[in-house]
């Protein structure tokens, strides 16, 4: 019994195997539902934006340097400090400098000496000049070596005034009012300004009031104008949107692997401090902005009714396209399809700007019409396939089959 029993479950588990197997790889009926794809007309915003990288700068970056060789015998500021105007940053070791200048006050009054001298030998030698007592030559002579005492009088002046320049220099003041960015010297360092001036300190002007630096493609630079709002985020606070405004398109390309990139100064207003110089920000550049206009999906515009594939559509009525269709030239007229019950009607709009997705409509529609955008066919509930205008996408995949030539 039991062995009857094992061999009737054996055979009815293979016949429902079986079953399965025919069930799902045979081919079966299929049946195709068409429908209409539709959007209702609404108000909203359209805007276009240009992507860039870019750089936190401040607006007035000054680098405090001195003119003078020595030692750095006195740091009073540190990094982050605020600066006026004047105030002493640091001082050079001026002992050096002092000895030049006692030096040159001594050579100065040398030559001052030499010239009183030569003052009263001129004087003398004019009067027997006078009286023709002496030659010409003699008189000559006296009258050139009191020049020259005055012509070394002048230049140990202007030596005095070069060292107490210097000796000036040893003192490193701010130029501007603002906030030390950096320091790159450290007490009893030596720095040598032979050849070019070495930078002590570099202080930003003011850091409520920041720039941004993007490098904008060359194939979207020609969209880029002064004044266009701006967005952008930086990773430091990557759940705030900071805002901004073009205020320079500078001309100078700049060519990085074969890739052309244009400068453009963003103006970053920072009154909480939190934009800090060098940070990395993802800039938008809104190039077209449109507010609360009327919004036709794009692909309405495209839609071209197919009445051999509307047919299945179960009573659909379309009602005749306008006798003159819009002239191809004029970009701004355009006809789409609007769905009233079940009839479907072509009409004629005047459209704006758009940006890809939706178009601006600036006549010839209400705000709540139903337009069609599409057509969408469903087969033995697979998804549905959405198209423009009865026409399948050639990217899309096809069923085995679905190419073959009638």
């Amino acid at each position: 019994m039991n062995k009857k029993l094992k061999r009737y479950l054996i055979i009815t588990a293979s016949m429902l195997i079986i079953a399965l197997i025919v069930y799902f790889l045979l081919p079966g009926s299929k049946s195709t539902t068409i429908a209409l794809t539709t959007a209702k007309i609404e108000k909203g915003d359209l805007s276009t934006a240009v992507t860039a990288t870019g750089t936190i700068e401040p607006i007035t970056l000054v680098e405090v340097g001195t003119q003078v060789s020595g030692v750095i015998s006195k740091i009073y500021v540190d990094y982050n400090s605020e600066v006026k105007a004047g105030q002493i940053l640091a001082e050079l070791d001026k002992r050096l400098l002092a000895s030049e200048l006692e030096n040159a006050n001594a050579n100065l009054q040398t030559r001052q000496v030499e010239l009183d001298l030569q003052k009263l030998n001129y004087d003398r030698q004019k009067g027997l000049w006078e009286k023709q007592a002496i030659s010409k030559v003699d008189w000559e002579n006296a009258e050139s070596t009191y020049k020259t005492a005055q012509l070394a009088v002048t230049s140990s002046k202007a030596t005095v005034l070069k060292a107490q320049t210097n000796l000036g220099y040893a003192t490193i003041t701010s130029t501007i009012d603002g906030v030390v960015v950096s320091r790159a010297v450290e007490e009893g360092q030596t720095v040598a300004a032979s050849f070019s001036t070495p930078t002590l300190f570099t202080i930003a002007n003011d850091l409520t009031k920041m720039r941004v630096i993007a490098n904008v493609d060359e194939a979207d630079i020609g969209g880029v104008k002064e004044g266009q709002r701006v967005s952008f985020t930086v990773d430091a606070f990557p759940e705030d949107q900071f805002n901004g405004k073009v205020v320079q398109v500078r001309l100078e390309a700049t060519t990085t692997s074969n890739v052309v990139t244009y400068e453009v100064v963003i103006d970053a207003p920072n009154p909480d401090l939190k934009l800090k110089p060098g940070l990395t920000a993802s800039v938008n550049i809104y190039t077209m902005e449109e507010k609360d206009v009327l919004l036709v999906p794009s692909k309405a515009l495209r839609f071209n009714p197919d009445p051999e594939i509307l047919k299945g559509i179960k009573d659909l009525t379309i009602t005749e396209p306008p006798a003159k269709d819009p002239d191809v030239k004029d970009k701004t007229k355009r006809v789409i399809w609007i769905k009233t019950g079940n009839t479907i009607s072509p009409k004629l709009i005047s459209v704006g700007m758009t940006d890809g997705i939706n178009t601006a409509v600036t006549n010839g529609i209400n705000i709540g019409e139903e337009v069609v955008t599409g057509i969408s066919s469903k087969t033995n509930g697979a998804m549905p396939e959405e198209k423009t205008n009865g026409e399948s996408s050639p990217f899309m995949p096809q069923r085995p089959g679905g190419n073959k030539k009638k």
